[in-house]
């Protein structure tokens, strides 16, 4: 036990050292964590690390869905819903397909159910790996609009295809009706799930006399008990997780306080750092493990390396074919209907778009969680998908992962117009800002010798020249309902599609921490 607990403090370690590496060389850090763990996993005498594949998907999965809903921006995926429904739901499935089409011809002994288990497994792009990448470079919005959107999706309905798959395997039989009837529930079921639970934290979040501890604890929770809810009833984990956590997100400024909102942006941070980090470097150091069983599989290292090697370059040619392809329906269908970004996205984006393709933590525990056995029998090619899994995962890291930055500064996007620059966008926050608190400040009578409704200037002097000043409750009272009539024309400024809605949230999070600044001045 306390081996592997100085195991586990000895790979934290290497994680931190490993991230702040990546920061410098200005490298996506899941690619130096997997090429730390596989450095590590050929350690002499290294304590196994294994984990039950049941716990796979319920240890990862839900907190890392459950924050990527929470980034999402609702009006963005609205925005791109073609796009990102295309990409999410039927660039999945070709996907899916392809490899499970070349997979039967090309493996011996390889059924079609086992091929497309196999392109569910490695048919979902890493969201994180993408976002890492895009933190160095500048890239359109709309391009990281459509990556984040797809991300969010296409884990459910790559897990949907896997576990339809997985059944094909077992029991060796399909029937569709069956299988339409299953799919239509596993859909339904899980936003059910997810939005009931949502439902019930929200009035929890409500009614409780919750404090910022005890509001962030039950953040983490929540997400754990729509995936289990919805895979108790048979349905999506992933789809409840993703739908709950939609929900809340725009309900974020209802539920929590100001300081709640500030104290759970840095535990969620970490939390999902830790996550990661883990998931990426236990990929590198499960390849002994992996390269044992395919010992047994009875394929040779070599032959295996060149299955996955064939995998990916099927995932990648799919991929940049649909990129393509989807602008060109686009461009098609603008001439009937309104579609978002109809002006020419050039030929850089869409290549742009389909390289973008890193697969990571959702394939490794989709490939972790196939039991090793089919019933009495041995789960058949379990070895060898997991090390094409991981040859695809190690492929698409390192090769788009390395050369992705490099391909966004060279090439020169078109102006979209999709959003207005930055800069154009903080001064119109700023102005609405400022109009609706003198409005709320002339329509009610303040204390206009109180320093918290003098011009900044003269806000600072009071404070450099009073070190002991105090302001009466009614005054704090009024100042916190201007910093809510803010907060009420910042979410009516986020509905012009033009303004980016990190940047309103950026102005939300300053405005949470005025609130916190005069709330601990009380205190004090």
């Amino acid at each position: 036990m306390i081996e592997h607990l100085l195991l586990f403090l000895a790979l934290l370690a290497i994680i931190i050292a490993l991230v702040m590496i990546s920061n410098s060389l200005k490298v996506a850090y899941p690619v130096l964590l997997v090429l730390g763990g596989l450095t590590i996993s050929f350690a002499p005498n290294l304590p196994t690390i294994r984990i039950d594949p049941e716990l796979i998907f319920i240890i990862f999965l839900p907190p890392l869905l459950y924050e990527a809903a929470w980034a999402n921006s609702i009006k963005e995926l609205y925005k791109w819903r073609r796009m990102i429904g295309s990409f999410a739901f039927i660039v999945v499935f070709i996907s899916a397909a392809a490899v499970a089409v070349i997979a039967n011809l090309v493996i011996p002994g390889f059924s079609l159910a086992l091929g497309f288990m196999l392109g569910a497994i490695v048919s979902p792009p890493d969201a994180v790996s993408t976002a890492a990448i895009l933190k160095f470079v500048k890239a359109p919005r709309r391009i990281s609009a459509i990556l984040e959107g797809e991300s969010l999706l296409n884990d459910a309905s790559s897990l949907i295809i896997f576990r339809f798959a997985a059944v094909a395997v077992t029991t060796g039989q399909f029937v569709w009706y069956k299988a339409a009837a299953s799919f239509v529930w596993m859909v339904a079921g899980g936003v059910l799930a997810g939005l009931v639970v949502a439902l019930a934290a929200y009035f929890l979040h409500r009614i409780l006399p919750t404090d910022e501890n005890s509001d962030t604890i039950m953040t983490i929770t929540t997400p754990y008990i729509m995936y289990i809810l919805a895979e108790e009833l048979g349905a999506s984990g992933v789809l409840a997780v993703v739908c709950g956590g939609l929900y809340l997100s725009t309900k974020r400024n209802e539920i929590f306080t100001a300081s709640t909102r500030i104290h759970a942006v840095p535990v969620w941070n970490n939390f999902i750092f830790l996550l990661n980090g883990l998931a990426f470097t236990m990929i590198g150091l499960d390849l002994p493990q992996i390269l044992d069983g395919l010992k047994h599989s009875g394929v040779s290292p070599l032959e295996a390396l060149s299955y996955g090697v064939l995998v990916t370059a099927v995932l990648i040619v799919i991929r940049l074919m649909a990129s393509y392809g989807a602008v060109y329906i686009t461009m098609f269908m603008k001439r009937f209907i309104s579609v978002a970004g109809d002006r020419n996205p050039g030929k850089a984006t869409p290549f742009i778009v389909g390289w973008a393709g890193m697969r990571g933590v959702v394939s490794l525990a989709a490939a972790l969680s196939i039991p090793a056995m089919a019933g009495s029998e041995p789960f058949p090619h379990r070895d060898l998908i997991l090390f094409i899994t991981f040859v695809v995962i190690l492929l698409t890291l390192v090769v788009q992962g390395l050369t992705l930055p490099l391909l966004i500064k060279s090439v020169k996007f078109p102006d979209f117009n999709d959003h207005m620059p930055n800069e154009l966008a903080r001064i119109k926050i700023k102005k609405a800002i400022a109009e609706v608190s003198l409005k709320f400040q002339s329509e009610k009578f303040c204390n206009e010798e109180n320093f918290l409704f003098q011009k900044l200037k003269e806000v600072w002097n009071f404070e450099l020249s009073n070190e002991n000043f105090e302001i009466s409750d009614e005054v704090r009272q009024t100042y916190f309902e201007i910093l809510n009539k803010q907060r009420k024309a910042l979410l009516e400024l986020n509905k012009d599609p033009k303004i980016d809605e990190e940047i309103i949230r950026t102005f939300l999070y300053h405005i949470d921490l005025e609130e916190k600044r005069w709330q601990e001045h009380k205190e004090h």
